[in-house]
């Protein structure tokens, strides 16, 4: 728990035989001046056993250097001249361009016990540098980012050169632009409107930088996720449209300004979470097809049957369906399919689509084509089979228990075929949502009783079908697979979006 810098900088006196509690005893800690994204150093004041007081700063190397005016080099002090300057930056650089985070270390007596200005005239003591490997797991974070058409860009407090080191391990930055803050400072809004779009790292950054990409960015038209900790970075995470605080070691503000919290404060959770949104609303998009097809299907058969069926052959008053199987073809199709369909894997290429326009809601192009298609031809294979059995001297209960079935066997179909509006079933499988199998299979049983128990006949105008009717009704219904995968491939050849 706590800051892994602060952490690192323990185990690193620990190896060097420092006892921190011993050390808080003999010098206990009587102020402080905190961490600052603007002044990017910290400084604790601390009573010696003498009485004395003694201030200790750490922070950014060059901040650090800044505020010194002499150099302790082999245990005596010595002013601290441009050339020691120029070797302290120099030796920072080489340990940043080695991935490092690199910490610039100082103190100071503080004259007459007096706690004013104990940051300023300091004694340089040293670099730290420490390495915080990025997770094995974020690599492939990133490149899965890369392959969904997200871009990931690193925004950091480290170095320029140390970010950037990272950047290329992780594979984020790739022939793009980085930039510090102080970089950021020097060019104007327009300027960085016009390259924000290139620039891939940001090394030592304030929140007010954040804020400012996050608006560069909503200009640009980009939906933008920010990740943040800090108070001061509750304003980028409540412009973004994604804010994500961190679980671990974020702030109360920033939990409150964020839209998500990372409970591991790991940027894979956030790659996760994109999955599973994208899955979440296919699924939406599924179940949304296929009970709006279904009952386009059902509105129509009674609809054209009612109101045009001596005009396409059928007796005056002849129905396809009576009230209760009309209940009863809801119950089973409506129900648990549509369950199952709220429930299915993602599709294989979930992670390599490219994000939908901001804009794009669930009735694309192609969900309305195929909503509309497969109303209509289940509307026209119900109507046929129902002519067909009445032409071929069949009972109207007969006509309709065939109607019945392959109205019910169709939906069914079809919830297998609405599994993706882009993906052939065939290429996803049947057997991948064995919820999906489970309900269809259990609602097929139902009907079943209904067809062939005696005592529901009479209610549900049923009777024993024979092997030749479930042939005719089977191939009926089964037709609702070519016709919905010509449509899809016809959309996909017209690249209907």
């Amino acid at each position: 728990r706590g800051d892994p810098t602060e952490g690192a900088l323990l185990v690193a006196a620990a190896k060097a035989g420092l006892d921190k509690e011993e050390l808080c005893r003999q010098y206990p800690r009587v102020d402080e001046i905190p961490f600052t994204a603007e002044t990017k150093k910290m400084t604790t004041i601390h009573r010696a056993a003498g009485g004395e007081l003694i201030a200790y700063s750490k922070g950014a190397p060059e901040v650090v250097l800044e505020s010194c005016k002499s150099i302790h080099l082999g245990g005596v002090e010595k002013e601290l001249d441009v050339a020691d300057r120029r070797r302290v930056l120099g030796i920072a650089q080489q340990m940043a361009e080695a991935a490092l985070r690199v910490l610039g270390v100082a103190y100071k007596r503080l004259p007459e016990n007096t706690l004013e200005a104990a940051d300023s005239d300091m004694v340089f003591l040293g670099l730290v540098g420490m390495i915080d490997p990025p997770r094995e797991e974020a690599k492939d974070a990133v490149r899965l980012c890369e392959q969904a058409g997200i871009k990931s860009v690193m925004i950091t407090g480290d170095h320029k050169l140390t970010a950037v080191a990272i950047a290329k391990e992780l594979g984020l930055l790739k022939g793009g632009i980085a930039l510090s803050g102080e970089e950021m400072d020097r060019i104007s809004d327009e300027e960085f409107e016009r390259i924000v779009e290139r620039v891939e790292v940001y090394a030592r950054v304030s929140p007010a930088h954040k804020l400012r990409v996050v608006e560069a960015l909503a200009k640009k038209g980009h939906v933008v996720a920010m990740t943040g900790d800090g108070v001061n970075d509750a304003p980028a995470l409540r412009k973004a449209d994604i804010g994500v605080a961190m679980g671990i070691t974020g702030t109360g503000v920033s939990k409150e300004a964020a839209d998500m919290v990372l409970t591991d404060d790991n940027f894979a959770s956030i790659v996760a979470a994109v999955e599973e949104g994208r899955g979440i609303f296919d699924n939406i998009k599924k179940y949304l097809m296929y009970l709006l097809s279904s009952n386009l299907g059902e509105v129509l058969l009674m609809a054209v049957a009612i109101l045009f069926g001596p005009l396409i052959g059928l007796p005056y008053g002849a129905i396809p369906l009576i009230a209760i199987q009309i209940l009863f073809v809801n119950l089973v199709t409506d129900g648990l399919p549509a369950i199952a369909l709220s429930v299915d894997p993602p599709a294989p290429d979930i992670m390599q689509r490219k994000p939908r326009p901001r804009g794009q809601g669930v009735f694309t192009m192609p969900v309305v084509v195929l909503i509309m298609v497969g109303g209509v031809w289940s509307c026209l294979v119900n109507l046929g089979i129902f002519k067909w059995a009445l032409d071929a001297g069949k009972t109207m209960i007969e006509a309709q228990c065939l109607c019945f079935l392959t109205l019910i066997m169709i939906q069914f179909f079809k919830a297998y075929n609405f599994r993706s509006e882009r993906h052939s079933v065939f290429k996803l499988g049947f057997f991948r949502n064995k919820w999906l199998n489970l309900a269809v299979g259990s609602q097929i049983l139902l009907m079943l009783v209904i067809i062939y128990v005696p005592v529901f006949q009479d209610v549900f105008h049923t009777y024993p079908l024979d092997s030749f009717d479930w042939l005719v009704s089977l191939l009926l219904s089964l037709s609702i697979f070519p016709v919905l995968e010509l449509s899809k491939l016809i959309l996909q050849r017209l690249k209907i979006s």
